[in-house]
């Protein structure tokens, strides 16, 4: 598997998943119809698929995908709550996206 398209699942886990606890937010916290919440648990339940398709050992995989779960919340946050991340969040997020290519990309001995 490429390092590319490896990174392309952590994306689309990270959006089904921040995407499903956002719909049922909305439905809890906010009054949105039902039908928010039941989209948002199908798009959490696709979250606990899609790291399934990565080639490296359940533990790995998702110690990863917590260095890019803060990098998307970030980018998340920003696009849909117009909160802008600041110098401290996008220097935690170059240390998150450091520690998620060391643990999955860097060569093993």
């Amino acid at each position: 598997m490429t390092i590319s398209i490896s990174l392309g699942l952590y994306v689309l886990a990270g959006l089904c998943e921040i995407g499903g606890g956002y719909l049922i937010w909305q439905w809890l916290r906010e009054g949105r119809p039902g039908g928010f919440g039941l989209l948002g648990g199908i798009l959490l339940m696709t979250y606990g698929i899609i790291p399934t398709f990565q080639h490296a050992h359940f533990g790995r995989v998702y110690a990863a995908y917590g260095g890019m779960f803060i990098i998307l919340s970030l980018l998340w946050g920003w696009a849909l709550d117009g909160t802008q991340p600041d110098r401290f969040d996008i220097l935690g997020g170059f240390l998150c996206l450091s520690g998620v290519i060391m643990i999955m990309y860097m060569p093993r001995t």
